[in-house]
């Protein structure tokens, strides 16, 4: 792998044995749904052990212990990286003419479908309802509505900050420091949703034609809605996803936790998609990213370990780079949408080769002719398309169903022909 001796593994071992912690905690327990989560249990029995100081040792414990596998969407040949960072705000615990946004905590009155109300930390995804009287559920508050005091007055008010921007960026983040002016700090991090997808923001300004794609950044954000208040008001609404925090007893040295319950490590630690990925696992991201400056391309060759996971970083070859707290994290992080290669370090008790001989194939496509022969309808676009009805015909006429095409086969109706026929119809 270009670039795999020149890295500092050292540094990257010690993130990945602070994976390890809550892996090997897991020992006795029902074991991870994916085999990958149960082969890491054992490179982290042998991290458990002294602890390594010396970089050679590092990367041979990488090298003996895991072996690289290639990933990328299937028909892609990269990867997609992005970066993000702990925002450090001006706040206030109670509120003024200054600081009047507030910061929720997690309602009550909310449920996520199929996690524990009393867990600390609910899913960033699913289903979510708040509680009418004893028995109805409804959808959750979307953003317009919270802004607009939906929640306030309940006693839910973690802190105050000076704007709405401010608290979207939080929120995208998914923690942050908020700094006082007696000079103390408090540290939030992401605790629930409301239910809605995250709707990136950015992408709506390249829609529009505001910002072009290749100038896009966090900062280029935060500059058009300081500029454009009202529009940003706007912006920020259509966005309906909306995250509550809880507070963290963490010092200001100390870093960020991510999902995995870990504190993150900057420039090691990558948020990746829980639904496909295990948390501890490493890996290998190579190609160029503009760290030194935008037009910069600075060669990044790295051992990332999987700590983190977040609603927008979906797919095999997708992950967030955590750089740290402050504004020069931000600055960095902010300028990050690239394509990157990706390497997956496998544990070698786990052989991929064999266990994609067992994975299951989608059936076969149908062939042409007989897809023709089933056209797939828009009932929407079919219903619109449709004239008015002649005023002879009664009103309360049903039309008839069109006839099914016969298929024609001398097997027997199981035939694979006929599954598609039930799907296609």
């Amino acid at each position: 792998m270009p670039g795999w001796s020149d890295d500092d593994h050292l540094a990257a071992y010690k993130a990945f044995r602070a994976s390890c912690r809550p892996i090997a905690a897991e020992h006795g327990l029902p074991s991870e749904s994916k085999a990958l989560g149960t082969s890491l249990r054992d490179p982290c029995r042998i991290a458990k052990g002294p602890e390594l100081t010396d970089e050679a040792k590092a990367k041979a414990f990488f090298e003996e212990h895991f072996l690289p596998l290639r990933i990328s969407r299937l028909g892609e040949g990269e990867g997609f990286v992005t970066g993000y960072y702990e925002p450090v705000l001006d706040g206030s615990r109670t509120q003024t003419d200054v600081y009047n946004v507030p910061v929720y905590r997690r309602p009550s009155n909310l449920f996520v479908r199929g996690a524990k109300q009393s867990s600390s930390g609910l899913p960033n995804k699913g289903q979510v309802f708040r509680k009418i009287g004893r028995r109805k559920l409804v959808p959750y508050y979307d953003r317009a509505e919270i802004e607009d005091g939906a929640i306030a007055g309940r006693g839910l008010e973690i802190c105050w900050l000076k704007e709405q921007t401010d608290l979207l960026f939080a929120q995208i983040q998914g923690s942050a420091r908020v700094r006082f002016e007696d000079g103390s700090t408090l540290r939030i991090n992401y605790d629930a949703h409301n239910g809605y997808p995250y709707t990136p923001v950015g992408r709506i300004l390249i829609d529009r034609g505001i910002i072009p794609k290749e100038q896009m950044s966090m900062q280029k954000i935060r500059d058009w809605m300081a500029q454009n208040p009202d529009g940003a008001k706007e912006l920020r609404r259509q966005n309906r996803s909306y995250v509550f925090f809880r507070e963290v007893q963490l010092s200001d040295k100390d870093e960020a936790v991510g999902a995995q319950g870990v504190p993150l490590t900057p420039g090691r630690s990558i948020a990746v998609d829980k639904a496909l990925h295990v948390y501890g696992t490493p890996f290998f991201i190579e190609g160029e990213l503009p760290i030194e400056s935008e037009q910069s391309k600075t060669p990044f060759r790295r051992l990332m370990i999987a700590q983190d996971t977040g609603s927008a970083i979906v797919g095999p070859a997708r992950a967030d780079l955590y750089f740290g707290a402050g504004a020069d994290a931000g600055k960095v992080s902010g300028r990050l949408r690239h394509n990157m290669r990706f390497v997956m370090l496998v544990p070698r008790s786990l052989d991929p080769v064999a266990r994609g001989r067992k994975m299951p194939v989608p059936d076969e496509r149908p062939s042409e002719k007989i897809a023709k022969l089933f056209p797939q309808v828009d009932p929407q676009k079919e219903k619109s398309a449709a004239k008015p009805a002649d005023a002879s015909a009664s009103t309360n006429a049903v039309p008839m169903p069109e006839p099914r095409p016969a298929i024609k086969t001398d097997e027997p109706r199981r035939h694979r022909h006929y599954r598609h026929y039930r799907t296609y119809r």
